[in-house]
């Protein structure tokens, strides 16, 4: 999965409901234009893909979404992130038209002004067919899942010191909060059918390649995992942190395309051997 983002994120905010987001779904959800207009300077930037659009046709998009037959707007909160008076969402909007579920990706960058809240810059894609999962997806996405890209050497060694505690092995997993095929999967790994599977045998830990795909490509290479092929990206350790399996060949970033089976088949294929009485 490919990040679509404009901006570089900022500190991690804390996990809680923004309100603006809660009040631009509202304008979005009656169709309230100039409601919807107010929410956004004048001087905003507005992106579809990689091209700029005015703000008069980016409110006309959106306030027309119910005429056309598009309903029940939800866009789920991936990363949230601030820096002073700015803070900068990431988000995967659904929604539905007729009897199929619709998806949609944006970016939304609010700054604190002397009258509020106003968005200042966006890029979004169209929305387009959700092809839906086999495996479980989050009511509301974590979006401190992935600490810091800077807390990778520290959190791998916690995880390995956890392991060896256990008898456990250490399932790596390169991604980050605004990749939704690694909340799916972080979710799949809770759900009850595989946690008693998870939690018996692996100690996860949660490796961020940061906003643009770039942070900790070192570790990733030196564990022979190719974060080229896109994220989540899985690694298996020994406690010593020996490489027992390292993913090349993306078999992991579309959750779209693996299902519980593959999950299981996983688990079991790499958990680790226990001896009789062990």
């Amino acid at each position: 999965m490919k990040a679509l983002l404009l901006f570089v994120a900022c500190t991690a905010a804390a996990q809680s409901p923004f309100v603006p987001l809660e009040s631009w779904k509202a304008a979005v959800d009656s169709a309230d234009a100039p409601a919807l207009a107010q929410l956004y300077s004048k001087t905003a930037r507005v992106l579809v893909g990689k091209e700029d659009t005015t703000l008069p046709n980016e409110v006309r998009y959106w306030t027309g979404l119910k005429a056309s037959g598009v309903v029940g707007i939800d866009p789920k909160l991936l990363e949230i992130s601030a820096d002073g008076d700015r803070t900068r969402l990431v988000l995967r909007v659904q929604a539905f038209k007729g009897y199929g579920a619709l998806v949609a990706s944006m970016t939304q960058v609010w700054e604190k002004q002397p009258d509020g809240w106003r968005l200042t810059a966006t890029q979004r894609s169209d929305f387009r067919p959700d092809p839906g999962r086999k495996l479980p997806e989050p009511a509301k996405p974590n979006t401190r899942l992935y600490p810091e890209p800077n807390e990778a050497p520290a959190e791998l060694d916690a995880a390995a010191a956890a392991a060896a505690r256990g008898g456990k092995r250490i399932l790596v997993v390169f991604g980050a909060n605004w990749c939704y095929d690694c909340q799916v999967l972080n979710t799949t790994f809770h759900a009850k059918e595989f946690a008693p599977l998870v939690d018996d045998n692996f100690v996860v830990v949660h490796i961020n390649v940061g906003d643009d795909g770039k942070e900790n490509n070192d570790l990733a290479a030196h564990l022979g995992v190719n974060l080229d092929k896109g994220i989540p990206a899985l690694a298996v350790l020994a406690p010593d942190k020996h490489v027992i399996f390292a993913q090349r060949d993306g078999e992991w970033e579309s959750t779209v395309k693996i299902g519980p089976d593959d999950i299981r088949a996983f688990l079991e294929r790499w958990k680790p051997t226990k001896t009789p009485g062990s």
